[in-house]
């Protein structure tokens, strides 16, 4: 049975663990093509940022964890709290998955932002990701645009 909980300063290893097993899962590299300003930095967010970590678990077994970040912006009337949440790293290991780990830290993590006030959550989705999130009621978002910048 899977269960989830917040983490807390106490799972910083876990955390980078799993950020850069996930990293590189997602983008094809093993784990040493994870360069030390994203692992330095991930260290710092998950320190000091303003954000949630969920942790899943199978006994005690971590098999996954999930972000969500929040960002605070001048209020508008569509979104009058001027709080926005953004999930990102929603990963389940491999053998673990399709036991609803993913749904109960996206639950988790979507009762934290209605707790903090938050009036709109953004993802970015993978293809494997987009049914779960679809379920959840995320649909692409007419509102926003984006720009890379190099």
């Amino acid at each position: 049975m899977v269960t989830v909980r917040k983490a807390d300063k106490g799972d910083i290893g876990l955390l980078m663990e799993l950020r850069v097993e996930m990293l590189a899962v997602v983008n094809g590299v093993g784990e040493s093509g994870i360069g030390e300003e994203i692992r330095e930095r991930s260290l710092r967010y998950f320190k000091e940022g303003d954000g949630v970590t969920a942790l899943a678990f199978e006994g005690d077994t971590p098999v996954g964890c999930a972000t969500i970040c929040f960002i605070n912006v001048m209020p508008t009337f569509s979104h009058p709290s001027g709080v926005r949440a953004h999930i990102m790293n929603v990963y389940t290991r491999a053998e673990h998955r399709r036991k609803g780990a993913a749904r109960k830290m996206m639950n988790l993590l979507l009762d934290e932002a209605k707790a903090r006030g938050a009036s709109y959550v953004s993802l970015d989705a993978t293809e494997s990701g987009r049914p779960l999130y679809e379920a959840l009621g995320f649909a692409p978002s007419e509102e926003s645009m984006g720009l890379v910048l190099s």
